[in-house]
């Protein structure tokens, strides 16, 4: 693999909003991304601005990596967000200790199966484990219920169910959201 696994720049708003709105009109969205192309494409300058430089370096909130190839264009990405006790809840339940949540995973068609994706988990993995304060505990991420491809991904990259489910909002058919999760190692 010959791309570089690095932190995405706050000035490079347009390049995050572009990968995004690739990730959002690829098939596997509806499953993947609890948003959609059409109101992704309907936000304004400013929601991307902000959405990129609150994942940039030096943010201590969250963290957009992307693989950028040799010829600069970007073949995948992942948001890491922080989440501290008595914080924002954004999915799920509130965590009892620091951990991070994955989110945003995307690899373009003609990237998947180069490592790209292995990639980006090592670095938002390691990331997570190098976060100053309280030890994170842990890394969690959601897949849809349906989304085998990515399951089958999530636990070849070592991460486990937990057992922990999420209603998908506004589903007529119940589908759920199933919680996965890599605990940070034990060190002796």
């Amino acid at each position: 693999m010959e791309h570089v696994i690095r932190t995405v720049r706050a000035d490079e708003w347009h390049r995050a909003r572009d990968i995004r709105l690739a990730a959002l009109q690829d098939p596997a969205a509806p499953l993947a991304f609890l948003d959609t192309y059409e109101a992704a494409v309907a936000r304004p300058d400013a929601h991307w601005r902000e959405r990129t430089a609150g994942a940039a370096e030096g943010s201590d909130d969250a963290r957009q990596f992307v693989a950028e190839a040799p010829d600069g264009s970007w073949e995948g990405t992942v948001t890491v967000l922080v989440e501290r006790p008595g914080g924002e809840v954004r999915f799920g339940e509130a965590p009892e200790a620091d951990q991070t949540h994955v989110v945003g995973v995307y690899v373009r068609p003609e990237a998947r199966g180069s490592g790209v994706a292995e990639a980006l988990f090592r670095e938002a993995v390691e990331w997570s484990w190098s976060l100053g304060g309280a030890p994170v505990r842990r890394v969690r991420l959601y897949v849809h219920e349906r989304n085998e491809r990515a399951a089958a991904f999530y636990r070849k990259a070592g991460f486990v169910p937990t057992g922990a489910v999420v209603p998908l909002d506004g589903d007529a058919d119940g589908a759920l959201e199933v919680e996965y999760e890599v605990r940070r190692p034990v060190t002796v």
